[in-house]
C-alpha cells in the first residue's frame, strides 16, 4: 500500500507544481460556462426548461474531468520515453500496483479539477439545490475520473507515439462528451441519439451529477451509479491487463 501511495503522491505533486497546467485546463470550461451558459440561457428559459446555467454546470464539470482524466494516460508514454517507467517497472512490486497507483493519482487530479470548475461555476450563477449532496457529487466525480483515467492508461499501454495517442483520444473524447447530454437534455431525443447516449458511460456520470446537484436526472441515480461502477471496474481490469503487457 505504501508503494501505491507514493505513486499516487507523485501524480498529485506534479499537478500542484504545474500552475500553467491548472490555469490552462480551466480555459475551455470557463468558455463553455460564459458563451453557452449566457448565450443559450434565454432560449432554454423560453422553452420552459428553467435555468440553463444550472443545467449546463454539471455537464461542464464532467467535461473538465474527462479531459483531465483521459489525457493523464499520456504520462505513461512520456515516462516510457524518458526512462522513468522502466525504473518503476523493475521495482519489486506487481505491475498491477503500479497501474493502480498511477490511476488513482490521475483520478484524484481529475476530481480536483472538477471541484475547481464547480467552485468557479458558482461565480457564474450556478447554485446546487442541496449543499449536503455536494460531497456525494464529488464521489461521483471521482468514479467518473477513475473510469476515464483507466481508459487513458489502457490506450497509452498500447501506443508509444504521443501524437498518435492525442489523435485517438480526441477521436474518443469528443463523441463521448457531445453524446453524453452535457449540453442538451436527454428527453425527447431521436432514437439513434438516444441509443448512443445510453451506451455512453459519461451520460450516467453527468446524469448522476445533475440528480445530486440540481435534482434533475434522466435515468435515475441508482441506474447511474450501477452502470458507472460496473464500467469503471471493467476498465480498471482492462487497464491492468494491458499495462501488464507493456513493453519498454
Amino acid at each position: 500500500m505504501q508503494k501505491i501511495y507514493f505513486l499516487w503522491l507523485r501524480q498529485i505533486k506534479k499537478y500542484f507544481r504545474s500552475r500553467s497546467r491548472i490555469i490552462g485546463s480551466l480555459g475551455q470550461p470557463l468558455l463553455f460556462l460564459l458563451a453557452l451558459g449566457y448565450g443559450f440561457g434565454s432560449v432554454f428559459a423560453q422553452a420552459g426548461q428553467g435555468n440553463y446555467l444550472n443545467f449546463l454546470a454539471p455537464g461542464v464539470i464532467g467535461m473538465s474531468i474527462i479531459f483531465t482524466a483521459i489525457f493523464s494516460g499520456m504520462e505513461v508514454i512520456w515516462d516510457r520515453q524518458f526512462g522513468f517507467l522502466k525504473e518503476t517497472l523493475v521495482a519489486p512490486m506487481p505491475r498491477f500496483h503500479i497501474m493502480i497507483g498511477r490511476t488513482l493519482g490521475g483520478a484524484t487530479v481529475a476530481t480536483m479539477q472538477g471541484v475547481i470548475v464547480m467552485l468557479l461555476s458558482l461565480a457564474f450563477g450556478f447554485h446546487p439545490l442541496n449543499w449536503w449532496l455536494v460531497l456525494p457529487a464529488v464521489g461521483v466525480m471521482f468514479l467518473v475520473a477513475l473510469l476515464f483515467t483507466s481508459l487513458g492508461t489502457m490506450v497509452a499501454s498500447l501506443l508509444d507515439d504521443m501524437q498518435g495517442f492525442q489523435l485517438i483520444m480526441n477521436f474518443l473524447v469528443m463523441p463521448l462528451f457531445f453524446l453524453s447530454g452535457a449540453l442538451f437534455p436527454l428527453q425527447g431525443l431521436p432514437a439513434l441519439l438516444a441509443i448512443l447516449a445510453r451506451i455512453d458511460p459519461l451520460s450516467y456520470g453527468i446524469d448522476a451529477l445533475r440528480v445530486l446537484l440540481i435534482n434533475a436526472g434522466h435515468y435515475g441515480l441508482g441506474t447511474d451509479l450501477a452502470v458507472l461502477s460496473a464500467v469503471t471496474l471493467a476498465f480498471v481490469w482492462l487497464g491492468a491487463v494491458f499495462f501488464r503487457r507493456l513493453q519498454v
